[in-house]
């Protein structure tokens, strides 16, 4: 099976397959929306890229004011509801409403690897019950996106200027290797 890479880099295949995978992880979670999902999509990209140099899916990540903003989130929700992949609806969730994703169908994870799976589910297991807010803040914390000017894209270089908090990467095992 080719790969689709669009002009930008962007693994749109790829892309589709953790977003859908995102969704399977989080569809019972009252408090996953969109909001939260274009986090975890961050979280995984970049935390990959820090362990591995290389991001999952080469998605183009901006600084927005609710956190990091996947540029072909939009599109790509709009495909997968098309083709009748997923569902959106809008659900009441404490004193707002989200959008709320669930799968038609099953999700394709062979196009994921064990380390790839491995850095999606650990960004779960961290941020996956927080709230849109919670996560939006914590994002504010991340060196990628402080860095970055508004609306400008976030540069996966500087997740290897994070601080400890946000770091995944265990580089004191790699120095005395």
């Amino acid at each position: 099976m080719a790969f689709e890479i669009v002009s930008d880099g962007l693994n749109k295949e790829k892309f589709k397959a953790v977003l859908l995978y995102i969704i399977s992880r989080c569809e019972n979670k009252p408090n996953v929306g969109k909001t939260l999902i274009c986090k975890l999509l961050y979280f995984s990209d970049f935390n990959y890229y820090e362990i591995h140099e290389k991001s999952i899916t080469d998605e183009t990540y901006l600084k927005y004011e609710r956190g990091p903003y996947p540029t072909h989130i939009d599109d790509t929700i709009d495909e997968l509801i098309n083709d009748d992949v997923i569902e959106m609806r809008k659900e009441p969730y404490f004193n707002t409403t989200i959008h709320k994703h669930y799968l038609k169908k099953s999700p394709d994870l062979s196009l994921l690897n064990t380390g790839e799976l491995r850095v999606i589910n650990d960004v779960i297991d961290k941020l996956g019950d927080y709230s849109a807010k919670e996560a939006s803040n914590y994002s504010h914390g991340d060196m990628p996106w402080m860095i970055a000017e508004d609306n400008d894209e976030l540069d996966y270089e500087y997740v290897f200027y994070r601080d400890p908090e946000y770091s995944v990467r265990d580089y004191d095992r790699e120095i005395h290797n």
